[in-house]
This record gives C-alpha cells, sequence and structure tokens, in this order.
C-alpha cells in the first residue's frame, strides 16, 4: 500500500483551556498565602497592575493642608524623646548602634544607647535548637579530641525529639573506636540537659530523668524499667501484684513518673506554628447569619493611570511598546476579573453550605447533617470540580470556630428509620460519649456501637474503632484506669 497525503475534514468536540482560564482555575484552588504571593507577584510581572494606595496614606488635596490642619503631616513629626506606650511615639532607632563591631577597641556602638533602646538580641530572627544547646554545653567540658569527635558525631544523629538515631556500630565506625568508647561518649551526652537527651528510646528517656531526680531503684525507676506494658495500659492492679506493693503507692510512683518529659528535645524545637486566617467570616446578626469575605492582608489592584496616558497619547511610545502595554492590559484586566470570580465563588458556596448546614451553625458539629459536592454543585449551578477547588485549603470562621470548607461535606450513615446521619454528627457523638465514660469501666467500640443503636444509629463496630481512630481516641485498654 502506498503512502500518501490527504486533506480530511473531521468535526470534533474537546475542551481547550486558554491561559487566562488556566490562570483562573490556578487562582480559584490557591490558599490565602499563596494568593497573597501570587497578587504580589503578577504586580511585579506586569507594569500596567498597580496596588490601590490607602486613602490615609495619600490624602485627596494635600497641597490644600498645612501644617497645621494636615492631620498626615502632624502625625509625621516625631521628636526625640515622647513619653507614653503608643509605638509611634517611641524615639528614632539609631541602627548604627546594632551594626556588628570588630574593632577590639571599639564597643558595639559608636555611641552609647540610651536605656530604653533595643537590644540586638530582639533582632535575632531564630532561637538556638537542641543541637546548639548541646554543642554550647560541650564547649565547657574539658574532652580529649577523641571524645570531642564522638559527642560530636552522636549530637549530630540526634531527632528532633532528642532520641539518639545512631547505633554504637555507626559510631564505632566513624570514631574508629571500641564499642565501650562509644557507649562512654553516648553517656556523656546523656549527662547534658536537658535530662534525658540521648536515649534510644522513651523508656531509657524516663529512665535517665528518673535517676537524675534521685529516683534509681525506688517504685517509679522499677515500673519504667520493668513494667512499661503494664505502665501504658494503665493495669495498676497488675502492677501493685507484680512489684508486691499496695495499689495506692504505684498511684503515687504513676503521678511521679507522669511528670517526666517523654521526649526532652521537644522544647528546643524551631518549627513555625502557622496560625489559620480565615478566608470568610460567618457573623449571626439579630439572629440571621451574614457573611463577610475576609479581604484584610490582600493587595488591592487597579489599572495604572500612568501608563494609559502613555497609551492615549501620539507619538510617544513606538509600537512594539505599545503592542506590549496592550497585552500587558488585557493580563491586567483579566487577572483582575479572575480575583473578582474567585471572591464571589467563594461567597456563593459558603452562602450554599450555610443553607445546607444551618443547624451546624445553630447547634454544632453534633447538628451535622450528610452533604456532597453535588449537592452544592447543583444548588449554585457549578461543576463538582469547581466546589471542590474552592474549599480546598479555604477556612471560614463562625460562632463554633474556624473551620476549612471541606469538614463541612460529610457520607451518610442510614438509620432504621430511613433517616441518614452524617459521618461527622456520630464522631462527634462517639467524643461525647468516651469524654463522658467512667475511667474506671471504660466503653468498649462493642458498648459504644450498642449506644449508638439506642439513639436509633446503627453503626457497626469496626466503623466505630474507624471513627475513634480518626479522633485519635487510645483503645479501651489505654484508657482504663484501675
Amino acid at each position: 500500500m502506498a503512502l500518501e497525503l490527504r486533506q480530511n475534514l473531521k468535526l470534533a468536540q474537546k475542551l481547550v483551556m486558554t491561559p487566562q482560564l488556566r490562570q483562573a482555575i490556578k487562582l480559584l484552588q490557591l490558599g490565602r498565602l499563596e494568593l497573597t504571593e501570587a497578587l504580589h507577584a503578577e504586580i511585579e510581572q506586569n507594569p500596567m497592575l498597580e496596588e490601590v494606595s490607602s486613602v490615609l496614606e495619600q490624602p485627596a488635596n494635600p497641597d490644600a493642608l498645612n501644617g497645621e490642619e494636615n492631620p498626615y503631616q502632624a502625625e509625621a513629626v516625631f521628636t526625640d524623646r515622647v513619653k507614653g506606650d503608643d509605638p509611634a511615639t517611641v524615639a528614632e532607632i539609631n541602627w548604627n548602634d546594632y551594626v556588628n563591631s570588630f574593632d577590639t577597641d571599639l564597643s558595639f556602638a559608636q555611641e552609647t544607647p540610651p536605656a530604653d533602646a533595643p537590644s540586638q538580641f530582639d533582632f535575632i530572627s531564630t532561637t538556638p535548637d537542641l543541637t546548639a544547646y548541646l554543642q554550647w554545653q560541650l564547649t565547657h567540658l574539658d574532652l580529649t579530641e577523641q571524645d570531642s569527635d564522638l559527642t560530636t558525631f552522636i549530637v549530630c544523629n540526634l531527632n528532633e525529639h532528642g532520641f539518639l538515631e545512631a547505633t554504637i556500630e555507626e559510631i564505632c565506625a566513624y570514631g574508629h573506636c571500641s564499642a565501650e568508647e562509644a557507649e562512654g561518649a553516648v553517656r556523656l551526652v546523656q549527662s547534658l540537659d536537658p535530662a534525658g537527651v540521648g536515649a534510644r528510646d522513651i523508656r531509657e528517656s524516663l529512665l535517665l530523668q528518673l535517676d537524675r531526680l534521685d529516683y534509681y531503684d525506688t517504685l517509679p525507676y522499677q515500673i519504667v524499667d520493668r513494667y512499661m506494658p503494664l505502665l501504658e495500659a494503665q493495669n495498676y492492679a497488675k502492677l501493685a501484684r507484680e512489684t508486691g506493693t499496695t495499689q495506692k503507692k504505684i498511684i503515687e510512683a504513676v503521678a511521679v513518673i507522669q511528670k517526666l518529659t517523654p521526649y526532652p528535645g521537644n522544647e528546643f524545637s524551631n518549627k513555625q506554628i502557622n496560625y489559620v486566617i480565615p478566608d470568610v467570616y460567618v457573623y449571626k446578626v439579630d439572629g440571621e447569619f451574614v457573611i463577610q469575605l475576609n479581604d484584610e492582608g490582600l493587595p488591592q489592584l487597579q489599572i495604572s493611570d500612568e501608563y494609559l496616558k502613555l497609551l492615549k497619547q501620539q507619538n510617544v511610545l513606538s509600537a512594539e511598546s505599545k503592542n506590549y502595554l496592550r497585552e500587558s492590559k488585557r493580563n491586567a484586566e483579566w487577572f483582575i476579573k479572575s480575583i473578582e470570580q474567585r471572591q464571589k465563588t467563594i461567597y456563593k458556596v459558603m452562602e450554599s453550605l450555610l443553607k445546607f448546614q444551618r443547624d451546624f451553625f445553630e447547634s454544632g458539629p453534633s447538628a451535622m447533617k450528610p452533604l456532597i459536592l453535588r449537592d452544592v454543585a447543583e444548588d449554585i449551578g457549578m461543576h463538582e470540580s469547581t466546589i471542590s477547588r474552592v474549599t480546598t485549603n479555604k477556612y471560614v470562621h463562625c460562632p463554633q470556630g474556624i473551620y476549612e470548607l471541606k469538614y463541612f461535606f460529610s457520607t451518610a450513615v442510614s438509620t432504621p428509620d430511613g433517616d441518614t446521619v452524617a459521618a461527622e454528627a456520630i464522631k462527634t457523638r462517639i467524643r461525647q460519649l468516651v469524654s463522658n465514660e467512667n475511667p474506671a469501666k471504660p466503653l468498649s467500640d462493642s458498648k459504644i456501637s450498642e449506644l449508638l443503636a439506642r439513639e436509633n444509629i446503627t453503626v457497626a463496630r469496626r466503623t466505630v474503632a474507624k471513627y475513634r481512630d480518626q479522633l485519635k481516641i487510645l483503645p479501651v485498654k489505654y484508657r482504663r484506669q484501675r
């Protein structure tokens, strides 16, 4: 069969996503922090975009106001030293006072800073971590070159909890030393502060702390050393039989153990806590719920007037420059439109969630109703994928607290009378039952299933166990206090 070229007409339907549409979809699924970064990045790239100046920063007619009548100019005047707690009245900082000086004949400052001036250490961005703290302690010890090398290796192999992850064999292979010398270096690190650092597990960490508190060879030390599984199961009766003492003394010994720190390195963690900033607020005013979008911190965008004037002027810019500005203007208008569409979509979705889950906003999680993405999509006339993008990494602040929008979607569990109950409502009920149980006789998964059945909620024992794990509730044997 010979090869030949032909021209054929073919009719087909396919989805073509323009760059503007892809940009709108990307903006829709961004979280609040990511959106702020995207806005600033677009302002830097597109000359036609600029941030709207605040009214307080730029008065309408600054030339018509003199120094006495202009409040903005009056606030800009600072004296050398003003009394008061207002941050705006603090004396101006001389930044030369905070420049490191390596001249031994000079101090850190050219002149002595005022007594109330900030310290140099106020500008340190990070706090020392566990490794730096341990190395600082080691510098004050009179160590041999081998011990210094081994202890540094051990300190650098501690995890965030302060536990040693390297084995004795690995320490020996690194330092070309014997097992006794490696063990000695480990004990040297374990003698540092905080107590329990350098341990291999929680048991060894607790033993090191008890030894530091002079509890060696006492009942608390014996319980941790020999009967850790019984301690974890809170089987105090069997602990009393095994140790040959009374249950009262066991409880007193356990109280001593509970004051210890299982993970000694956690207090030196430098992990930053990222607080959730809600994208939308829901207030209850006069019995009605009001939705308000959170635009605080987001730059307000507008088209640059200066570049618009340049486009209107004749014989000022070259044809290439004009084409570039026109393209930038179209992109800027579409970007602003996409941001507005994003905010409107979030508002519509929140409005629909408020309609479906009104009982939740009135009474809390126990009143949660089953809801899926399709219900909201059909309610506001959008696709399910759009609802999924809108509700991802978006948070609402309501009278019940701060929740991710995904939280309001819950699967349905059928009841014997034909009704349905949201899985989240069942989880809330399980949490309530466990919090009100008798510590001496905690509720098993089967018992919780029976109690829910009395409330006309049929849930299997395995489902209860799954929900309990999701709620991070321990099994019954670990909740029992004997």
